[in-house]
C-alpha cells in the first residue's frame, strides 16, 4: 500500500487546473442564460469529459505514478500513455471550447474574435492554426511527437532536466494529443474533417508506430537504451527486464486505445455509406459494389447471363 500512498505531491499545475475549470463554469453559467435546456444538459454532458481529462492528468503529475516514473521505465511508459492517448481524447470528447470563449464579456469577446478573425496582422495565427489543425499535420506530429521522446539521448535530457521533461515532453504530448483526436472525435463547434476511412487510417497507422518502437525496445535489441535507470539505488529491477516490461505495456495498451476507437469509426462509415466497402469506394472514387441481392435480381432479370 505504501506505493499508493506514499509520495502525493503538490504541483503548481493544481492551480492552473482549478482556475481552468472555474473558468469554465463561469461560460457554462453564461451560455446557460441564453441557451435551451437540452443544449445546457448537452453541455453539461461534455464537462464531465473537459474535466475527466484534467484530472487525468493532475494523478499522472502529482500521484506516486510520477514519483515512480523516475525510478522504474515501466511506470512512465504508463505516465505517457495516460498523457498521448486517454487525456487528449477525454479533453476534446469534452469540447471546452466555446465555454471558455464566453468567460469573456459580450463585447470584448466580440472585439477578440473579429480582430483574430480578419486583421492582416494575426494573418500568421489564422494561417498557423490551419496548418496545425490539418488532419496531415496532426498524424505526423503525434507520432513524431511519440518516436522522438523515446529517443535514448532525448529521453535521457527529460530526465535530467525538470523543465524539459515537464513543459517540452510532456507538453508535446498533450498539444500532439489534442491535434490528433481532433481529427477524429467531434468537439463542438469543430468536426472531423477527413472521412471515417481517412479516420481508420489514422489509427491503424499509429497503432502500428506504437508497435514498432515497442518491438525496437523489446524483441529487436538485446541492451537496455536508458543509462537513467541502470544506476537508480535500493531498485533490484533489472534495467533491460524493466524496458521490457514497458515495451509490453505499450504494445498491449496500444490495443486499449486503439480498438475501441476504431469500432466507433467503422460504426461512422456503416451509417454514413451503408457499408464499410461502400466508404471505401467513395473515398477512392470507384463506383459503388454491386450487393448480392442487387446481383441476383439483374441476373433474373437477363435469362442469357450464366448462372
Amino acid at each position: 500500500m505504501n506505493y499508493l500512498t506514499h509520495h502525493w505531491t503538490f504541483d503548481p499545475f493544481l492551480i492552473v487546473v482549478a482556475l481552468t475549470v472555474a473558468l469554465h463554469e463561469l461560460g457554462l453559467s453564461r451560455l446557460a442564460a441564453r441557451s435551451r435546456p437540452e443544449s445546457v444538459r448537452a453541455r453539461r454532458r461534455r464537462s464531465w469529459f473537459f474535466y475527466g481529462g484534467l484530472a487525468l492528468i493532475v494523478f499522472t503529475v502529482v500521484s506516486p505514478l510520477d514519483y515512480w516514473a523516475s525510478d522504474y521505465f515501466f511506470v512512465h511508459m504508463i505516465e505517457h500513455i495516460f498523457l498521448m492517448f486517454f487525456a487528449p481524447m477525454l479533453i476534446v470528447a469534452g469540447a471546452p471550447w466555446v465555454p471558455m470563449m464566453f468567460v469573456l464579456p459580450v463585447g470584448a469577446r466580440r472585439r477578440l474574435g473579429r480582430t483574430v478573425a480578419f486583421s492582416p496582422g494575426f494573418a500568421w495565427l489564422r494561417g498557423l492554426s490551419r496548418f496545425a489543425r490539418h488532419p496531415i499535420t496532426a498524424l505526423l506530429a503525434y507520432n513524431v511527437v511519440m518516436l522522438t521522446w523515446h529517443i535514448p539521448r532525448l529521453f535521457t535530457l527529460s530526465e535530467e532536466n525538470q523543465n524539459v521533461h515537464v513543459w517540452l515532453m510532456h507538453g508535446s504530448f498533450i498539444v500532439s494529443g489534442l491535434l490528433f483526436w481532433l481529427q477524429i472525435i467531434p468537439s463542438h463547434p469543430m468536426k472531423p474533417s477527413r472521412s471515417p476511412v481517412f479516420q481508420m487510417g489514422m489509427i491503424l497507422s499509429t497503432n502500428a508506430v506504437m508497435t514498432f518502437l515497442a518491438m525496437s525496445m523489446s524483441v529487436l535489441t538485446s541492451t537496455n537504451w536508458y543509462p537513467t535507470y541502470s544506476h537508480i539505488p535500493g531498485v533490484t529491477l533489472n534495467p533491460f527486464a524493466d524496458q521490457q516490461i514497458g515495451a509490453a505495456i505499450l504494445w498491449v495498451c496500444g490495443d486499449f486505445w486503439a480498438l475501441p476507437a476504431l469500432m466507433v469509426v467503422i460504426r461512422r462509415a456503416v451509417n454514413l455509406d451503408g457499408s464499410l466497402s461502400a466508404s471505401i469506394d467513395r473515398v477512392l472514387g470507384r463506383g459503388r459494389s454491386m450487393s448480392a441481392e442487387e446481383f441476383l435480381a439483374r441476373r433474373d432479370a437477363a435469362p442469357d447471363l450464366p448462372r
